[in-house]
């Protein structure tokens, strides 16, 4: 993911806008690990093989959840 698509990010519950954390990128500066936080409701959106997963958090649990 670009460092640059952050600024057009905003959670998808509260509507405000969201901080990066990088755990791991690449060598142009692109993440591939990390988060997209949303201060007010504490939660973090994982960013993994450079694709942030901006599912509302309720959904993602039942994402990780028996198929």
């Amino acid at each position: 993911m670009r460092r640059e698509l952050v600024e057009q990010l905003v959670c998808p519950v509260t509507r405000d806008p969201l901080t990066l954390e990088i755990t791991r990128e690449d060598e142009n500066g692109d993440v591939i690990e990390g988060a997209l936080v949303s201060e007010r409701i504490n939660f973090r959106y994982p960013i993994e093989d450079g694709i942030p997963n901006l599912l509302p958090p309720d959904m993602q649990r039942r994402a990780d959840g028996p198929v």
